[in-house]
């Protein structure tokens, strides 16, 4: 695929036989972030674990000390007083059985995450097909499928982001903007990195982390010391 100018002038000041500290990395994606737009940046982490293995699945979610820069539209699958606390607390829609056909049929997706009262789970499991794919799913693990919709929209609103193994075993996290200050990004980005350190399952062998790479939406990516990050 062939780069464009932009990107090309960014690669140059990115050595990629060095193993860059955070501190310097942060201000080299930073610095590389200069498309018209504001880049989101995303943490990139290649694990160990064999996620075919279900003990060896990491799943879960974590608030980011200074939110993702972006704004989150949550859908909430819920009845009766749940409904009523979750359009309070700010969801930007609530609703049980009847967004089905809306979702299934007409396609409708303005929604970035998905909370269920347990009790909608078996509605939402319809949808199985449609969200999955595209990870909308809710789940216990990530705090999503909760009787306290208040918290998991307030901590949403706050910068809870999710983390999971792909099907090769990389996690892929947004840590911020590049209009973040490098001690936002890098307060994010450590919080991110001790939640998915804590989350290893005890199964795995070998290096845990084996590599992590941070890198804007537009901007080459920048390979950190994992031994560092580690310590």
């Amino acid at each position: 695929m062939k780069k464009g100018k932009r990107y090309v002038e960014a690669a140059k000041a990115v050595d990629r036989t060095v193993l860059y500290d955070a501190p310097v990395a942060i201000s080299l994606v930073k610095t590389n972030a200069s498309a018209k737009f504001n880049e989101t940046i995303e943490a990139h982490i290649r694990t160990g674990c064999d996620g075919r293995h279900a003990d060896q699945q990491i799943r879960g979610a974590v608030v980011l000390p200074h939110g993702t820069g972006k704004t989150v539209r949550i859908l909430v699958f819920a009845k009766g007083p749940k409904a009523d606390e979750a359009i309070a607390a700010g969801a930007d829609h609530v609703g049980a059985e009847e967004l089905i056909p809306r979702i299934q049929n007409e396609g409708w997706l303005d929604f970035d995450v998905i909370v269920a009262t347990p009790d909608m789970m078996g509605v939402v499991g319809r949808l199985g097909r449609v969200l999955g794919p595209k990870g909308l799913m809710p789940n216990p693990k990530a705090g999503t499928v909760t009787m306290d919709v208040t918290k998991a929209i307030n901590d949403i609103k706050a910068g809870k982001v999710e983390y999971r193994l792909d099907k090769t075993n990389i996690i892929h996290v947004p840590v911020g903007k590049a209009s973040f200050t490098e001690e936002q990004l890098a307060d994010n980005f450590q919080t991110l990195v001790d939640a998915i350190v804590k989350a290893k399952p005890s199964t795995v062998k070998g290096a845990y982390l084996k590599s992590v790479t941070l890198a804007s939406t537009m901007g080459p990516g920048v390979k950190l010391n994992v031994a560092k990050l580690m310590n």
